[in-house]
């Protein structure tokens, strides 16, 4: 058994396929959003030569990718969570509330 100051029972991580189906979800999301910025780009630099329709093109590109992070950020959220990085908002005030 072992003693110490530190001693206690060690918590082993074993792999997780959810974990790696929201770490790949994350990096889909993060590649996305860069290609639709450089697709934004693109398309803005079109639609400033008098190309009409690729205004409309590049408000789609920039609604997407402002999508694409929103997404990642969520998902990179639920990883922290499922890792014990962060606890759920709604855990820590049933907590306090119980404390008193």
């Amino acid at each position: 058994m072992a003693q110490g100051k530190r001693a206690g029972a060690r918590r082993r991580r074993t792999f997780s396929p959810a974990l790696l189906v929201l770490a790949l979800g994350v990096t889909g999301c993060v590649v996305a959003w860069g290609y639709l910025v450089l697709a934004a780009i693109d398309f803005g630099t079109t639609a400033r030569e008098g190309d009409s329709p690729s205004w409309w093109y590049l408000a789609l590109a920039s609604l997407g990718a402002v999508a694409c992070l929103f997404l990642g950020l969520l998902l990179l959220a639920r990883i922290t969570r499922r890792l014990g990085i962060t606890r759920d908002p709604r855990d820590t005030g049933r907590r306090q509330q119980s404390g008193r």
